[in-house]
This record gives C-alpha cells, structure tokens and sequence, in this order.
C-alpha cells in the first residue's frame, strides 16, 4: 500500500462535513478552538456519546486539511477492520490520520498491535493523529499495556452531547449554514414530533431538503409529516 491517497473504500464518500458547519454549543468552545487553530497541531483523544458528532468533526477536519492542500486519511474502525490491518501501512506519510471508535480494537492483539505500530510511525513522521472513542481515556483497557499507556498521553476532550435548551438554536444555525429554509414553526414541529437527537434531526432536515427540491416544494409541516 504504497500510495493510500488513492485508494478508495467505501466510507470514502465526498461529504461537505465542515467545522463552520459543526454548531459549538458552550460546553464544546474549546475543543472547537483546538480543532479550527491552524498552529495548533497536537495529537487528540476526543470521547462523547454516540450521536454527538464525533465522526462529523473527523470528516470535517480530513476536509480542512484538502483545503489547506495537505493530505489525509479517516479510518472508521468499525469497518476498517474487515480490510485487515493492511489498511494501516504507509499511511504514516499523510499530514492526518483519523481514526474513528479507537475502543472497536480492544481485546483484538492483531489490531491493537497494528494501531500501536502505526501511532509510533506517525511520531516519527510528525503525521497528525486524531482518535474518537465512546469512552474516556481511563475507560480504555487494551491487551498491550503499551499502548493504553501511549494513547493515555494523548491531549483528551470530551466531546458534549447538545442540551435540550440548545436543539431549537442548534437546529437553526445547521439548516441556515447549509441554505436549507426551515421556517420557525416547522423548526419547532419538527423538534417535538422527532426524536430530540441533533444526529437524527440533520439527518431529517437533509431529507427534507433533499425531498423538497425534487418535488419543488417549501418544507412544510405536512411535508415533514410524510417523512416522519
């Protein structure tokens, strides 16, 4: 795997994930911070609940990053692994390595020395790397001590889930990033009728934005009735 630039897998899809377009609820402002400073480049363990936008600010930074005209490469784990530990070689020479669910390797020793092989490889290259996880970093038990220790030494931020008091603003600053017209009543219907999760809701509003240019209509509260 000489060139891993080029090769193509499945979760490699063009995606318009951006850290403008990521809402930084207040709890989040730091991290956010971390993620849009340019000199800022320290290796990061960022940790949060499923649906809190970790594999987003993944893709939006591996976005950042082609916009800057350097290269990088996202790995979610999760399906990585069926490609063997193969995927990993070479990747050292990208300027970022995103690897999303760190804790899918855990009692795996195949991948666990994989992931260590590679972490000491992007030292030694100065290549970027930042992990996700569902648990915190003294959550993580793997089989080789060494690399629990190493990936403990990484900078860690949680990644917070967005309050309730926070969808509705939330809500309106994604579809308003995105020129989607959701007007205020649909906004709130949405929100009360929907699953109170903002994963599950943009995913909703991209639909709607999508289903509403096909058919050459407003989003309305009907229109979202049909798809919920």
């Amino acid at each position: 795997m000489n060139n891993p630039k080029q090769l193509a897998f499945p979760w490699n899809k063009i995606n318009k994930s951006s850290l403008l377009g990521f809402y930084a609820s207040k709890k989040n402002l730091e991290l956010l911070t971390f993620l849009r400073d340019e000199i800022f480049l320290d290796d990061l363990y960022i940790y949060g609940a499923k649906g809190s936008g970790k594999t987003y600010l993944l893709q939006a930074m591996c976005n950042k990053y082609t916009s800057l005209g350097k290269t990088s490469f996202y790995i979610p784990l999760k399906h990585a692994m069926d490609y063997g530990t193969d995927i990993l070689e070479s990747i050292e020479k990208m300027n970022l390595i995103c690897i999303d669910g760190i804790e899918e390797v855990i009692s795996d020793e195949l991948w666990e020395r994989a992931i260590f092989d590679l972490i000491n490889r992007a030292f030694l290259s100065k290549s970027r790397l930042i992990m996700t996880s569902s648990s915190d970093l003294q959550s993580l038990h793997f089989l080789l001590p060494d690399l629990e220790s190493r990936i403990r030494k990484i900078q860690g931020h949680e990644l917070y889930s967005i309050d309730d008091n926070e969808i509705h603003d939330a809500l309106k600053y994604i579809s308003n990033f995105a020129s989607i017209n959701l007007g205020e009543k649909e906004a709130k219907y949405l929100i009360t009728y929907a699953k109170r999760d903002i994963s599950n809701l943009v995913q909703i509003l991209e639909s709607l934005d999508k289903l509403s240019l096909e058919m050459k209509r407003k989003i309305t509260i009907p229109l979202i009735r049909e798809l919920i």
